[in-house]
């Protein structure tokens, strides 16, 4: 029999000791900060009922759900008619936001739930996109969301959240914002309000692909020429922000959703304002989120530094929880994309030096009574907070040393026969390969 090759499916990826402690130091700041403005934890499952997750992403997204297959040896005892059914074979699927299963959520658990509801979750999603740079099949999301209220309020908290994290994080971000209200007045001014999907789908891409090949998607979509000539200035709109806002109510003065939309935004960037955010904030008029769910503000966050695509994102959803059966509670959130985040702090070196480390302090190992009297000072590192490890099998000092500058050790103690007849210790720092010689009582506060 071959021996098969280790692999792992496309898009999916192993993350070694050290990678996760860098990710874990991302959770646990994004956490941290969601907890500051008091949001609370919450997890879903890996899998949701189809019937939960189609029609709520559009079109584009539903082609991205991977559908689990029935358990078992469902499919056995179907005909060729019923496996060419999908939904005789496939129930569920993996979770593609954490939104959606969010929502679910809410309407699922209405009687136990004190609105407005404020809830932070960091899990997995899946998609069946194809892998390439930046983007996977299998990432976390960090989700923040409050639903139950309509206050726009809500809108420049989480631009305040959104701020703190990138200043703990020591990212320089641009947090654009839009509305989709706007995008539907525009679409109604240029004469296609019943093509706004059209025209957010194709304007979401200008970025990637550019005007003139957003203008031909355009056409390929239905919209006339004459439309897309109106078009174009308003998304090549240029100044301040109370500027774009200024010549866009003028453009919209014909559509009452759009000018409900500029006003959203000009009090939601005086409401920032008032909250001291101070991350930099720019009106987009070409941001338009493909989802299908958004109705008012879209946010979405960019790395001044580093090219990747969004790291963070999100807007206003007021019908969502409608779909299950729940009208009229309004939502608003923001997800923070984890592996991209990674991806900026790795390209741009900004992760703690040692932050990679698990371990804070390593013992060697130098021989029986050596290592008896390690082993009580490495309780009483550990009862003070402190992680440290005795090397488990006694041997040569330069096979010990190397085994802790490769786990990044900071710290080494050191424990010989001198050393044991003095009662002291002699501590390296592998960093600096400096040595002392440090009382053994001494040791906890020479480490901190």
């Amino acid at each position: 029999m071959a021996v098969q090759k280790p692999s792992i499916p496309k898009g999916t990826r192993d993350f070694s000791p050290e990678e996760m402690m860098r990710r874990r130091y991302i959770f646990d700041t994004i956490g941290e900060v969601f907890r500051l403005h008091g949001y609370a934890p919450l997890e879903t499952p890996a899998m949701e009922n189809l019937s939960t997750l189609l029609g709520k992403y559009g079109g584009e997204g539903d082609k991205l759900l991977f559908k689990i297959l029935n358990s078992g040896d469902y499919a056995a005892g179907l005909d060729d008619g019923q496996l060419r059914s999908a939904s005789n074979i496939c129930e569920k699927g993996l979770r593609y936001d954490l939104t959606v299963p969010f929502a679910r959520y809410v309407v699922q658990h209405r009687n136990e739930t004190a609105f407005p509801f404020k809830r932070y979750q960091i899990q997995p999603v899946w998609r069946a996109d194809r892998p390439q740079k930046g983007r996977y099949r299998e990432f976390y999301q960090c989700d923040v969301d409050v639903v139950g209220s309509h206050s726009l309020l809500n809108e420049a908290e989480l631009m305040g959240i959104v701020d703190e994290v990138f200043s703990r994080l020591g990212i320089s971000v641009t947090l654009k914002i839009n509305n989709r209200k706007i995008l539907y007045g525009i679409a109604e001014t240029i004469g296609h309000a019943d093509k706004m999907t059209d025209i957010t789908v194709a304007i979401d891409k200008l970025e990637k692909i550019g005007l003139d090949n957003v203008k031909a998607e355009l056409a390929e979509r239905g919209i006339d020429d004459a439309a897309v000539s109106r078009l174009q200035p308003i998304l090549e709109l240029s100044g301040t922000n109370a500027e774009k806002l200024d010549k866009l109510q003028e453009i919209l003065s014909g559509s009452e959703t759009g000018l409900a939309g500029v006003e959203e935004v000009r009090t939601v960037l005086g409401y920032a304002e008032d909250m001291g955010v101070g991350v930099k904030i720019e009106v987009d008029l070409s941001l338009a989120r493909g989802l299908s769910y958004y109705t008012g503000a879209i946010f979405e966050v960019k790395a001044d530094d580093f090219a990747i695509g969004s790291i963070c994102g999100g807007g206003r959803y007021d019908n969502l929880t409608g779909i299950f059966g729940m009208p009229d509670v309004s939502g608003v959130g923001i997800s923070f994309g984890a592996d991209r985040i990674y991806d900026v702090m790795i390209g741009l070196n900004l992760f703690p030096e040692d932050v990679a480390s698990s371990t804070r302090v390593l013992f060697v190992n130098l021989g029986k009574d050596e290592a008896r009297a390690a082993m009580r000072l490495l309780a009483a590192v550990r009862r003070a907070g402190i992680s440290a490890e005795i090397y488990p099998d006694g041997g040569k000092m330069k096979k010990q040393l190397e085994y802790a500058d490769r786990r990044s050790i900071p710290y080494v103690a050191i424990i010989g026969s001198e050393e044991l007849a003095e009662g002291v210790v002699t501590v390296k720092n592998m960093r600096s390969g400096e040595q002392s010689r440090v009382a053994a009582g001494e040791l906890v506060e020479h480490v901190k």
